[in-house]
């Protein structure tokens, strides 16, 4: 199983340096990956792209790119260029977004979710594959007049979905190559989230899904005091459906009692957890909640469980 961890540096001076800062710490703790989010601030894959550049050999990701607001040939083009950056270390994730940013920040009515990202994957797969495309939807069309490719990217763009409800589970079993399930505990997964993805790919004939575990978490002693925090941090998802109900999936009642938060052993515990419910990669978020000792300590236990 491969370890990795997703780089926060938004409240630093300058984003960019302090994320390539933080990547060069997070390889020589021995992780294997870093993923960055997609908000209103910072292009997620062209970090990914820079990161990938100035420390070779760590995969590099995002988590996730909304399919609101955004076109397939657009995307395809980032991916493709971030992916000839790093010599096919980049690793696309795509979500379905919330009604309250999409709306809000968009303008766009939040309609139809689940077509909207089939269409997407559809239209996304063939550019990256081949560096065309001739798609016409309902809701997207994606064609293209002149070659949409990008000369390094011949291998392609791994396409993973923020999926964990059944609709949007069965449609990246059967068009993406995995999934990066957030707030999604060890029974969540085992019993719910895997099956049904599983399910999908056989059916379409896929080949069998990666299952990035993103993980709310950190190496600490004082456990009760940054759960707290966390609690704080991640309340925001309690508000929205789909998280509301993986987490009771998970057996908790708010985001924190999915947040995994403890001394070492706890941790590697947790992490086996993952492992042991299908997970083939875990991703930690959320590690510099308790400062950068306990950063560098989850960070480091990490990069031992990856080896």
């Amino acid at each position: 199983m491969t370890t990795g961890v997703t780089l926060n540096a938004a409240d630093a001076g300058n984003q960019v340096d302090a994320t390539v800062r933080l990547a060069r710490e997070a390889a020589a703790a021995g992780l294997r990956s870093a993923w960055f989010g997609q908000t209103f601030g910072a292009d997620s894959p062209q970090l990914a792209a820079i990161v990938g550049r100035e420390v070779p050999g760590l995969q590099v990701g995002t988590s996730a790119i909304p399919v609101f607001g955004r076109h397939p040939l657009l995307v395809s083009s980032q991916a493709q260029t971030a992916q000839a950056a790093t010599h096919g270390r980049y690793h696309l994730g795509l979500a379905l977004g919330t009604k309250l940013l999409t709306e809000g920040g968009f303008g766009i009515p939040f309609e139809r979710p689940i077509a909207r990202l089939r269409e997407f994957l559809t239209a996304l797969r063939e550019l990256t594959e081949t560096g065309n495309a001739d798609f016409h939807g309902e809701l997207l069309t994606a064609t293209t007049p002149v070659p949409a490719r990008v000369p390094g990217a011949e291998a392609g763009v791994p396409l993973l979905v923020a999926a964990m409800g059944p609709q949007a589970l069965r449609v990246s079993g059967e068009l993406a190559d995995g999934i990066l399930p957030y707030l999604a505990g060890p029974r969540a997964l085992g019993e719910h989230i895997v099956p049904a993805l599983v399910a999908a790919a056989e059916a379409a004939g896929r080949p069998a899904p990666r299952i990035v575990a993103l993980v709310h978490g950190v190496v600490t002693d004082d456990a009760d005091a940054v759960r707290e925090k966390a609690a704080e941090q991640l309340a925001f998802y309690e508000q929205i459906p789909s998280y509301a109900r993986v987490i009771a999936l998970s057996g908790g009642q708010r985001a924190a009692d999915v947040a995994v938060i403890g001394d070492e052993e706890t941790i590697a515990a947790e992490v086996r957890r993952y492992r042991d419910a299908g997970a083939t990669e875990v991703v930690f978020s959320g590690t510099e909640i308790a400062g950068d000792a306990d950063r560098l300590r989850t960070w480091e236990l990490l990069g031992e469980l990856a080896g």
